[in-house]
């Protein structure tokens, strides 16, 4: 027991070494590039124009790249342990569709304009609770609720918020559509505080949720009925657990896009250094999740800087690229 305390506290100081690594590589690097002196030396002098570099554009992206690169690692870890499943991911269940629908339909109606900036977090993430009741209602028969039935209804609703985005992107204007397009491939260029703070809240706060429910996912990785007998009130665990991870997804959606990948990436990676233990694998994967996205969105900024790629472009390539590779290494590694 004590060698594994040990070991699980070595992965999670390098994980967090990585992140810290990767956000200071991310704070020096961009169209215009800072040494790490220059940003030590930001922090303490205001009005400088390092001090305005990192703390209006590039520090307020990192962390919310941090919290939404963590939010959805961490959701793909709860629902590839409550399916049993390591290839599903946080959109397989049509939040993300149902966020983007939201967006567009507000994108649509001109709402922006008259809203302000709170307005495509707020109907992205309308759009996201609607499809999450919708999808736990269909689900639930008799007060239980029918896993394989979620991940089917998730993927039809999914495709069917697909379908309606297309029609709504049919009709709308040039703008409206460039907007549309942009935001559906994922954009961390938000920079006010507000939304950075409260992406990051959540994300810690359902870091910590979830560590309440650590153990009844490593017994349902055993099956319900052997989760059942280990004391485990599997059908109390199955819905909080889908409730955290639709959250946060929705959250996390609302708030940069529809950023692929990283969910399901990200889980299987870790899965496969740190091992199945849920009780390392949820804060392993966070922080990894997090530096990963931070470090693509360094990319997407300096690829063809001055312009900017979306960062769901260069996670969606990376990710895919890693984990074509990662199975073709390891054709057991889909295994829970």
């Amino acid at each position: 027991m004590e060698d594994r305390l040990v070991k699980w506290f070595l992965w999670t100081v390098f994980f967090l070494f990585f992140l810290l690594a990767v956000g200071l590589f991310s704070l020096a690097v961009g169209s215009t590039g800072l040494s790490l002196r220059e940003v030590f030396l930001s922090f303490s002098r205001k009005g400088s124009v390092a001090h305005s570099i990192v703390f209006q554009l590039r520090l307020p992206r990192i962390l919310l790249g941090f919290a939404v690169g963590g939010g959805l690692s961490l959701a793909g870890v709860i629902l590839q342990g409550l399916f049993r499943n390591p290839l599903v991911e946080p959109y397989t269940l049509g939040i993300s569709g149902g966020a983007a629908l939201g967006v567009s339909l507000g994108m649509l109606l001109g709402l922006p304009r008259s809203m302000g900036l709170v307005a495509l977090p707020l109907l992205g993430f309308l759009g996201a609770v609607v499809v999450i009741g919708l999808v736990y209602v269909l689900s639930t028969r008799k007060g239980v609720m029918r896993i394989q039935g979620l991940l089917l209804t998730g993927v039809m609703v999914s495709f069917i918020s697909s379908s309606l985005i297309m029609l709504i992107m049919a009709v709308s204007r040039l703008e409206d559509l460039h907007s549309i397009v942009f935001w559906i491939m994922g954009f961390l260029g938000e920079t006010d505080w507000w939304m950075v703070t409260l992406m990051g809240g959540v994300s810690l706060v359902a870091l910590v949720l979830s560590y309440f429910f650590a153990l009844d996912l490593n017994a349902l990785a055993l099956g319900e009925e052997e989760a059942r007998h280990l004391g485990v009130e599997v059908e109390k665990s199955k819905r909080l657990l889908f409730l955290l991870a639709s959250v946060v997804t929705g959250l996390c959606v609302s708030a940069a896009g529809i950023i692929g990948f990283v969910g399901l990436v990200v889980p299987h990676f870790v899965r496969m250094v740190v091992g199945r233990d849920h009780r390392i694998l949820l804060v392993a994967s966070f922080l990894c999740g997090a530096a990963f996205l931070v470090l693509c969105d360094t990319v997407a900024r300096v690829a063809v800087a001055p312009m900017e790629l979306p960062v769901g472009v260069i996670t969606g390539i990376v990710g895919g690229v890693l984990f074509i590779y990662a199975l073709t290494r390891n054709e057991a590694g889909v295994r829970m």
